[in-house]
């Protein structure tokens, strides 16, 4: 990864570290204390979110079709595929069908965060994308794990079942490494770094807002 795009990074994960992650949610997970029903409604608004953001990987590499990152965004929207279909494991572990999930209404803060990433991939260049996934990865993937972990370790859920959440737990360093090369020709063709780390930054904000909202009205004793 160029030296040039390992300090973009740095800068804007230095901008995300002054809203630091809220992981009451996962805390939480890993005591035991969230019930059933809750674990439900989980997976009921992953699956409108990741619906979402199969639909806006799908634009951005119509958009930039003719470019590197057209590529990594047609791969991420086959991976928002596959969680998908992972995601169906989880829901019927817990005798929830794919009827069930789309007819659920999503708590509306729960889905700022596809909601800003459809904005994005709409008007948005495609550094603000590379850059938000670069800056964010490493944090989303500890957070997905530790749900795996706690899904598996505390509530006995198989590892068939939390697989949609171990997917993307591991982004491939390939993928990575690809989209670092595609920022680093979307910064040197004249995409904003400064609307970059913006992006970034609200990016993880806005996935702190979907986890702080799975943990309202959690009594934990």
């Amino acid at each position: 990864m160029p030296d040039d795009i390992d300090a973009l990074i740095g800068s804007a994960r230095r901008q995300m570290a002054d809203r630091p992650a809220d992981d009451r949610f996962i805390q939480l997970l890993e005591a035991g204390l969230v019930p059933t029903e809750r674990l439900a409604g989980l997976a009921c608004e992953l699956y409108h979110l990741v619906s979402s953001d199969e639909r806006s990987f799908t634009l951005l590499a119509s958009r930039f079709s003719s470019t590197p990152a057209g590529e990594v965004f047609a791969e991420l929207a086959q991976g928002e595929t596959q969680a998908r279909e992972l995601l169906l494991r989880f829901a019927e572990a817990l005798d929830t069908d794919e009827e069930r999930l789309a007819a659920h209404e999503p708590a509306p803060l729960t889905q700022a965060y596809p909601s800003y990433l459809a904005r994005t991939a709409a008007f948005g260049t495609r550094s603000d994308m590379l850059l938000a996934l670069l800056a964010n990865v490493e944090e989303s993937g500890t957070n997905y794990t530790r749900t795996a972990d706690a899904l598996h370790g505390r509530y006995g859920f198989t590892e068939r079942a939390v697989e949609h959440f171990r997917f993307f737990a591991d982004t491939p360093r390939e993928l990575l490494d690809r989209a670092a090369a595609a920022l680093r020709e979307g910064i040197a063709e004249g995409d904003d770094p400064t609307s970059a780390i913006r992006t970034a930054r609200l990016v993880h904000a806005y996935e702190n807002t979907f986890w702080a909202c799975m943990s309202e009205n959690l009594d934990p004793h």
